[in-house]
């Protein structure tokens, strides 16, 4: 199979779909890879480290679309990469379509193969390619808190370990799956008030690793306001895998929270839980809204590419492969990896994106077989 990664070209966008050494397996199979020129610069590979693994190396993201049959990126393809997707063509990587119906229709016209990888799920459960991301993007989704609660960031001026006898600040994360927990390991770890809101009393058992160094509270959206209202820093990141992010906190209460505080909405690029939230770029992070800070990057693990990307292909490099070897016979034989499956010859193939579009649902198995 030829298999192509091009640049990325989502703005501020910096990881990049293959690595190396994955490269290097593709080529020992027997199948072609060609990585579009400068395409991992931003993740510290040079061309010259794709050439040594077996890649030939592309002068356009053109060039890589018209000949490659499996394309492996990391963001959603942007408007002028959907024009030049092609039928029969298969896509891999994330797609995030539930709040997206502009991509979504692109897709669909395409007639290409459209696998996202927050989709994908193993046999517990869990999604196995959303992992290192969420990771990532909980991690840094405190660090930016702490950052942007300073002064001269528009923040109250509040350090989140507090000092002296003074409180540290109170961080509340609106969901306790991997962002959520990544984003309390850092801000205890820091010395914050930390509050993780979950859904239901099994969800809170989970943070029982934490040894009672954090509050876990199981609260609805009356719950999740009186908390905010009280809180320096809120943290979103609730799931629900593949389709729109539950809205939990209104415009009212972003209203009477205490001027200064912060949002950091980790959930924006499935369309955001704040009423609030509006996507926005590494260049152009925050906005403020009735003095409440919001951070609404839909790219969050884009700003640390190189950790990114090696985190991300160690994830996929197993599905990279199956795909390469046999194609859609791939989905046929492991249900997990079908589930990955969103758009196929245009047809919708995920649940969760039909029901949040409004749009006509074919499980994947009829879609694939027709």
């Amino acid at each position: 199979m030829f298999v192509g990664a091009p640049k990325e070209s989502k703005a501020d966008e910096y990881r990049v779909g293959l690595i190396p050494s994955v490269v290097r397996e593709l080529t020992s199979r027997g199948h072609r890879v060609a990585i579009e020129t400068g395409a991992g610069v931003g993740a510290g590979i040079g061309d010259e480290d794709y050439v040594a693994a077996g890649a030939e190396i592309s002068a356009t993201a053109d060039d890589i679309f018209r000949r490659a049959e499996l394309i492996v990126k990391v963001k959603e393809p942007q408007a002028s990469e959907r024009r030049k997707l092609r039928r029969g063509q298969l896509l891999f990587t994330y797609l995030h379509l539930a709040p997206d119906p502009g991509q979504t229709r692109d897709l669909m016209a395409s007639g290409v193969t459209a696998i996202a990888y927050e989709t994908v799920d193993d046999a517990a459960g869990r999604l196995p390619l959303l992992v290192p991301m969420s990771q990532v993007a909980g991690r840094m989704a405190t660090q930016v808190a702490a950052h942007l609660l300073e002064r001269p960031q528009g923040g109250r001026g509040v350090l989140i370990g507090g000092a002296g006898g003074v409180a540290p600040a109170r961080i509340i994360i609106l969901g306790g799956g991997t962002v959520g927990s990544s984003a309390a390991d850092v801000a205890i770890g820091m010395g914050a008030d930390v509050t993780v809101v979950v859904h239901n009393a099994e969800a809170a058992e989970q943070l029982a690793r934490f040894d009672g160094r954090l509050r876990a509270v199981v609260g609805d959206r009356d719950a999740i306001a009186a908390l905010c209202l009280s809180a320096d820093a809120v943290i979103g990141a609730a799931l629900v895998p593949g389709a729109r992010a539950p809205r939990l906190v209104s415009a009212a209460t972003v209203a009477a929270m205490q001027k200064g505080a912060v949002i950091v909405d980790v959930s924006i690029d499935q369309g955001g839980c704040f009423e609030t939230s509006r996507p926005t770029t590494h260049a152009h992070p925050t906005y403020v809204v009735d003095g409440v800070v919001h951070y609404c990057v839909a790219n969050m693990p884009g700003a640390v590419p190189r950790t990114s990307t090696f985190a991300l292909s160690g994830a996929t490099r197993p599905f990279v492969l199956a795909l390469a070897d046999k194609g859609r016979a791939a989905f046929l034989e492991d249900a997990h990896f079908r589930n990955g499956l969103n758009v196929h010859d245009g047809m919708i193939t995920c649940r969760a994106v039909a029901d949040a579009l409004g749009l006509a649902y074919t499980p994947a198995l009829e879609a694939l077989k027709a």
